[in-house]
This record gives C-alpha cells, structure tokens and sequence, in this order.
C-alpha cells in the first residue's frame, strides 16, 4: 500500500518517529499491515555498519533488499535508518514505483549541533551511540531531502527539538491522512505511483526465468534417477531428458544428494552471470539444454 521514507541526521529522533507513525496508523482506520525495517532488525551495530563505505554499501543493500521484498499493496513499510543519501532515496522511491504504492518521506529536522548532544547524552546515559569520528562523517554527507524531487515528495517534516514528537504531531497526522485515505478518481492530493512498462516486463521476465529454470533442471534430475533406478549399477550412457536435447553420458552412478548439488551449482552460476551478461533462459527447453551440458562437463563425459 505505500512506503515511507524516515530521513534525518544520525541522532534526530528517526526511530521514536518511525515508532510514533507506526502507532498512529494502527489507531487509524486502515486494514493495512504496518512494518518497520530497521538496522535492528538484522542485528547491525550502527558504528560497525558505518565504519566504512563497503560496510555502508552493504548495509544500504541489505536494507534495500528488505524492502523489495516486503512492498505490496497490502501493508506500509517503514524505513527507519539515516537514507542520507539522495540516490539511495531515489532507489527506495523506483521499488515504490515498480510495486505500483504511494510513497513519502518524513524529515527529522534537527540543528546537528543538538543531535551532537543527543548523541552525547546517549552516551552518558550507557544507550547505542555513533562514535564522534563516524557521527562528524555522516553528518557532514548528510543531503537534506528537496520536495522538488520526485523521491523526497511527498516531503513531511517533523521538528524534534522544538515540539517534540508524538503521535499528535502534525507532520505525523498529515502522513497518516496521506497514507490512508481512499483514492478515487476526484482525489488530486494522493499520488500512487505507476510502474512503467519497463519495470514491468524485467520483474515478470526475471521471475519467469527463475521458475522455468528451476522447474526444468528438476525434470532432468527426475530422468536421471529415474534411468538409475532401472539398472543394475555402471555407466549409463544416451540418458534422453528430452526430444531435441543432447543425451547425457555418465561414467558413474551419481546419487541424489551430488545431484542436488549440482542442480543448485548450476542455477546459482546461471544467476551470477545473468547479472553481467545476458538473462537466463527464460524456456524449459533451453535450460534444459544448458544443464545437460553443464552435467556433462561436470561427470567428466562429453
């Protein structure tokens, strides 16, 4: 149903926000299902998680990786974590619009000299702080979301340190009315997002290719103990998965386990060069051709 973007500098009060938005959409009137996906959820240490860019890369697609799965048309994810970074936002803001959702930010706006203080008050008070070395660089990167940008609007902005922030907190009450109210054909302040037709025809393309591939390399490994179970033992030569497909020559009997294996070998390398190179088969016919030759190289026969 929609995705909302939590924003602010580190120390801002991103997470009481998520948890305070949380709350008031349960109170509301809508059936939808809410979430919150967080670095907490995944057991992350903030400062390990920022030590570094690699570890930030990772941490961003970890995130990232979430929400594509958790999107749909019958829940609202939240994203409580710094989404700093405008072309993360924008990301965030493409798996919204290929999920076919409404989508907001909501701003934490706080003078970094007062998150600094937070910051060090949580320290005193023995809570989960950012390292001065770490808080400084992400404060320093930090880019405000702009309402003129696609990915940053809707934008609500919450002001901490000056009205705390509640439940009863107008940005929080305005995203509310935003994320649930109907939509009809009269409604012009609530913007769901279409996916292009691009988006569209990849996600169906990839998902298919994954079912054909997994469903046909099943089939061959279904011939193959098939033909085992029939014979006495030894070589097993001209095994047919297939009209129009090459034969597979064994030079040994192969059980069900090592078949497995290499079952999920294949599929997971027919993966990773999907993503270089061109798709994986997207017909049962040609993944079958693919594994059979894979097999062949893989038992020493040709």
């Amino acid at each position: 149903m929609a995705l909302v973007v939590i924003c602010g500098q580190p120390c801002s009060g991103k997470s009481t926000a998520a948890l305070c938005l949380a709350e008031a959409l349960k109170e509301s009137e809508s059936n939808s299902t809410i979430r919150i996906i967080d670095e907490a959820s995944f057991h992350l240490d903030r400062n390990q998680s920022y030590a570094n860019m690699t570890a930030e890369k990772n941490l961003r697609g970890v995130l990232r990786s979430e929400v594509d799965r958790s999107v749909s048309r019958d829940n609202i994810i939240i994203v409580d974590s710094l989404n700093s970074i405008k072309g993360y936002r924008y990301e965030l803001w493409c798996l919204a619009r290929a999920a076919g959702i409404r989508y907001c930010v909501l701003f934490c706006d706080v003078e970094e000299t007062q998150c600094k203080k937070w910051n060090e008050n949580r320290r005193e008070n023995c809570e989960a702080t950012y390292d001065d070395t770490i808080f400084e660089d992400l404060e320093r990167r930090f880019e405000r979301p702009d309402r003129r940008n696609r990915w940053d609007s809707p934008l609500f902005e919450l002001c901490p340190y000056k009205d705390g922030i509640q439940k009863s907190s107008a940005a929080i009450l305005d995203a509310v009315s935003y994320l649930t109210k109907k939509v009809d054909s009269k409604t012009r302040d609530v913007k769901i997002l279409q996916p292009t037709i691009a988006t569209q025809s990849a996600r169906f393309s990839e998902a298919n290719s994954l079912y054909e591939l997994d469903r046909a390399t099943q089939e061959v490994v279904n011939v193959i103990v098939e033909a085992q179970s029939q014979s006495i033992g030894g070589p097993l030569n001209g095994i047919s998965p297939g009209q129009g497909l090459p034969t597979l020559n064994m030079s040994r009997s192969v059980g069900l386990p090592e078949l497995r294996r290499l079952r999920r070998t294949f599929i997971k390398l027919t993966g990773q060069t999907s993503l270089s190179g061109r798709p994986p088969p997207s017909d049962a016919e040609s993944a079958k051709r693919m594994f059979v030759d894979y097999l062949n190289r893989e038992l020493g026969t040709a």
